[in-house]
């Protein structure tokens, strides 16, 4: 599987939970009685799987190959990224705190609807981005030989970074929340890159 295949594929995996994040929420808005532990656990998946394994892989890997071929961190698309992952972090520590409260009130279901919301629509849109835009970008002006070897980079990233099967339980828990709020999706399968990425050139 190339690179830009599997950040893709991941995206396709995120915008899932985000559509069961925003089922939650509008439960959250309507004053129902929807278990503060279920927000825990989207922020978990967030944090480590969207943001750690996910944009940890962009920022590490593939920004810095767009870098090292001439784009710049301070304007432009590599730029923009970098800023709404650091805008999203802000949200999701606001989603953090809330978590740790021991019970609903008014105050924090405004507060859990609004930065959850935020979040959402941040990434989903940023998600638009990366694919219109961002990695067309990257696959025209990286040379092919550095494309093809940073999916194994993104193995490496993982195995070093999140630990032997880590990446497969977020994908579990992603379809534990995906069934609780999102109906009867369909199973977001893992990324199994090294039985694919040898084939990253056809």
């Amino acid at each position: 599987m190339k690179a830009v295949d599997v950040l893709m594929h991941e995206h396709r995996v995120i915008e899932k939970v985000l559509g069961a994040l925003e089922t939650y929420v509008a439960d959250v808005e309507k004053g129902r009685d929807v278990p503060l532990k279920d927000l825990a656990e989207f922020v978990t998946f967030i944090r480590e799987f969207a943001d750690r394994c996910h944009h940890g892989k962009e920022e590490d890997i593939l920004f810095a190959a767009m870098v090292e071929h001439g784009f710049s961190k301070e304007m432009g698309p590599v730029a923009v990224m970098l800023h709404e992952h650091a805008e999203g972090r802000r949200l999701v520590r606001a989603l953090v705190e809330a978590a740790k409260q021991p019970g609903w009130t008014a105050d924090l279901r405004r507060g859990v609807v609004e930065n959850a919301r935020a979040y959402a629509d941040l990434l989903e849109a940023h998600i638009k981005k990366e694919d219109s835009i961002l990695y067309p970008m990257a696959e025209q002006r990286l040379p092919h030989d550095r494309m093809e070897a940073m999916a194994e980079e993104f193995e490496a990233f993982e195995a070093n970074i999140m630990g032997k099967g880590v990446h497969e339980q977020y994908h579990a828990l992603a379809d534990k929340l995906i069934a609780r709020y999102a109906g009867n999706a369909p199973h977001t399968p893992a990324c199994h890159h090294g039985h694919t990425h040898n084939h990253a050139s056809t």
